[in-house]
């Protein structure tokens, strides 16, 4: 068990009665008006923080997804050295599915991250950390060979499940209520530099998923034994609450919970991603670039303009961008490296797409 201040929450159920001063200390409500300097009374864990505002970003390209991840992290070599700090490192991949390499990162991906980090002599207690959607995590990992990968470089792998949790609100839209959901400390930890190791990917509720979205739809955890189908009786999984019960929730839970889960380095292995129906089953695009920065709002910036997707289609994202945490004008975005007009590989997206795009009228109530 991965060492923590934060003590193991009692699970609670939907209906977790609370008083205000809890509400605000757990509820993605309460992180956003800490993140942006509103007061709230509480003594929860502080937030991680904004991130910083760099605008800076670097986009490499070619037929070795290793040494793309490897060139671009190098570009910010002094600056992510210098944010890592004293802080233990947890790299994050995104394997919302345990048996489809095409929705997964890469071990590749991960193996190239790990090399840098070595070579910035940042790679000493440095664990990778999942939560899988649909399965075993453990599972997953051996199914992509990240042991190999953890064993090679000496780190541990985590799987988020069987770490401590606290209780953080989400809103849904069938009643408009808060909900309760255990969220993985490991991601919410203030002193961890969460690196998201992100595929593009189309996504089937809310347009496109890339590094913010990475983390914070994988902070919820399940109980162990969970699965989508033939799982132990009783376990459940938190995940599906975040999802808020339809687009306009799903898209602010993302945008609230992004003041407390926002990564510090941001990595898009775009070697190849996925279109259509995804981010679990969608067919393959051969894209060959990857996209690392800081600040992680200008890298999924540049990643939907890779995969031909106008931002303002995204719901989460346009939140994000108006509420300041990044860099998403593309013309104030230094992009070092490959020009993104040489790169850009139009992404068919999800049959259901015009559905997802209520986000941007009123939410109608019965």
């Amino acid at each position: 068990m991965l060492s923590s201040s934060l003590h193991r929450a009692p699970q609670c159920a939907t209906g977790h009665a609370a008083t205000r001063r809890q509400f605000l200390a757990a509820t993605a409500v309460g992180g956003l008006a800490v993140a942006t300097g509103a007061s709230a009374a509480n003594d929860a864990a502080p937030p991680r923080g904004r991130q910083p505002v760099t605008g800076r970003v670097a986009l490499t390209a070619g037929d070795d997804r290793a040494g793309n991840v490897f060139r671009a992290l190098q570009t910010f070599s002094k600056e992510i050295a210098r944010a890592i700090g004293s802080r233990r490192v947890v790299i994050k991949p995104n394997n919302v599915v345990i048996d489809n390499q095409l929705a997964a990162t890469h071990a590749d991906c991960l193996d190239a991250i790990l090399e840098f980090l070595k070579s910035i002599g940042k790679a000493r207690e440095a664990i990778i950390a999942e939560s899988a959607a649909n399965g075993s995590t453990m599972d997953g990992f051996a199914n992509y060979g990240y042991p190999r990968v953890a064993a090679k470089h000496g780190v541990r792998l985590v799987d988020l499940d069987q770490e401590p949790y606290q209780t953080v609100f989400v809103l849904d839209e069938r009643d408009m209520r808060p909900h309760a959901v255990r969220m993985s400390s490991v991601l919410l930890d203030p002193n961890a530099f969460i690196i998201s190791a992100a595929k593009p990917k189309a996504h089937d509720r809310v347009v496109v998923t890339l590094s913010l979205k990475n983390i914070v739809f994988a902070a919820p955890i399940k109980d162990v034994g969970y699965a989508w189908r033939n799982g132990k009786r009783g376990a459940r999984s938190d995940k599906a609450t975040v999802h808020g019960g339809g687009v306009h929730a799903n898209n602010y839970n993302l945008f609230a919970l992004a003041q407390r889960l926002a990564p510090d380095l941001s990595v898009i292995d775009a070697f190849d991603g996925m279109q259509g129906n995804g981010p679990n089953y969608g067919d393959p695009v051969d894209h060959r670039v990857c996209v690392v920065s800081q600040d992680w709002l200008a890298a999924d910036r540049v990643g939907v303009e890779l995969m031909g997707v106008e931002l303002s289609k995204v719901g989460y994202l346009t939140y994000c961008a108006a509420a300041g945490m990044g860099e998403a004008d593309l013309s104030k975005i230094e992009v070092i490296g490959e020009p993104i007009a040489r790169h850009v590989t139009p992404y068919k997206l999800a049959d259901n797409i015009e559905q997802q795009l209520t986000w941007m009228q009123p939410l109608q109530r019965s």
